[in-house]
């Protein structure tokens, strides 16, 4: 097991482990602290979302074979479907978003990663199930790129020039730069800067809480699928968040068309 993003470490992914099957086993017998059934299936749906998407995020920091990462975005998708359905039975709204993409950075960012993830890893199947949750809520063709993440593998998506987040901006722009260099440029440029906007997400500088915090990696999975879908060079991006060999995988396992 390669180490893909210091300063995580073996001890930590082990007590990561550790924790993550102690707290499922704590809450077979346990409930969340609520004022009715629906608003606790809802907790409950949300805690085990969040742990689903961190189990995958430290599988693939800590080295983990790329292959190995499947089943776990097989999971989180269906954790998302279940949280979608308790969270819609709790507010009494039926399509309502897992993630609200338009106001919280974060929950924006999660959303690309998961949809990097499908497209990295070829799950296409898995895709149209997560993004089926976003559009149902009435997110379809309002945001550049949530909808040139999915134009190249789902039919009938939409062509518009507005987006929530100023942050994504150098990722758009290398998806319509002019040459392949300054492509390149905008990719390398997004990365550089993608950490430092996040911070006032959940998980920023959870690095600093030591081998029995909550780090689990820092990553730019949607740069990596956009790199892969538009063809952008790569070669010369090593900055740490920049999932390169999830996208060496994507391209040396890329279905024949």
């Amino acid at each position: 097991m390669n180490i893909r993003q210091h300063p995580f470490t073996k001890t930590h992914y082990e007590n990561f482990k550790r924790e993550h099957d102690e707290v499922i086993v704590f809450f077979e017998t346990n409930t969340f602290q609520s004022d009715s059934a629906e608003e606790e299936a809802s907790l409950r749906a949300t805690y085990f979302k969040q742990l689903a998407f961190d189990r995958l995020l430290a599988a693939y920091t800590a080295g983990e074979e790329i292959y190995s990462l499947i089943p776990l975005l097989e999971d989180l998708i269906t954790k998302h479907e279940l949280r979608q359905a308790k969270l819609a039975e709790y507010q009494r709204t039926p399509d309502i978003s897992p993630l609200a993409i338009n106001d919280w950075l974060d929950e924006y960012e999660e959303c690309v990663q998961i949809i990097g993830f499908c497209i990295l890893l070829h799950r296409t199947d898995l895709l149209k199930r997560f993004v089926e949750l976003i559009d149902r809520a009435g997110y379809a063709g309002d945001d550049t790129l949530y909808e040139d993440l999915l134009v190249k593998l789902l039919p009938d998506r939409h062509d518009v020039d507005q987006w929530f987040h100023e942050t994504y901006s150098p990722l758009i722009l290398a998806i319509y730069a002019e040459s392949k260099g300054e492509a390149s440029e905008y990719l390398k440029n997004y990365c550089a800067q993608w950490y430092a906007a996040f911070q006032q997400a959940p998980w920023h500088d959870s690095h600093l809480q030591g081998e029995n915090g909550n780090y689990v990696g820092y990553w730019a999975i949607e740069a990596g699928a956009i790199a892969y879908l538009y063809g952008i060079d790569d070669s010369q991006i090593d900055h740490m968040v920049y999932p390169k060999d999830l996208v060496e995988y994507a391209r040396s396992h890329a279905p024949s068309a």
